[in-house]
């Protein structure tokens, strides 16, 4: 399977709505890369606030959408033992640039890199886009914790 919707997206993330960002993944290359799909629409949570006649996907919005696609991707890839009870965090973030405002409605796709492991700690890459321009891009990593 290379396309997983939100319904087996939420079997693996344990976020829940209004904070499950990502609507789909797909193109997915074992432990590797995929695409995030956030479906940024015009009743999203944040849009009355950010800002209210002019709204902007919010760039930290952005950055979360990447990590969940991450770790989506991560928790499809390995065993579901090592998973089980288990939840990813983020830990840094050495890179994010945002170099177009994410409007709605639009489809952001988030084209998602794993750069490396090293036990618990994974580092990835991304980049964003709606219609082939670039939103954004950001490196960071994570970690896998118990989930107590």
């Amino acid at each position: 399977m290379d396309r997983l919707n939100k319904k087996q997206i939420e079997e693996l993330l344990p976020h829940r709505e209004p904070m499950l960002l990502i609507d789909e993944l797909y193109d997915i290359k074992k432990l590797s890369s995929a695409i995030g799909v956030v479906n940024v629409k015009k009743n999203s949570f944040f849009v009355q606030g950010h800002f209210p006649d002019n709204p902007v996907m919010p760039g930290v919005l952005i950055v979360e959408a990447f990590g969940q696609s991450a770790a989506a991707l991560t928790a499809h890839g390995i065993d579901k033992s090592t998973y089980e009870n288990k939840l990813v965090f983020l830990m840094g973030v050495e890179k994010a640039r945002f170099r177009n405002p994410v409007i709605p409605d639009c489809k952001l796709m988030l084209k998602i890199e794993a750069i490396r492991s090293h036990g618990k700690v994974w580092k990835y890459k991304g980049e964003a886009f709606v219609d082939d321009i670039k939103m954004a891009d950001a490196i960071w990593s994570a970690t896998i914790v118990d989930r107590k």
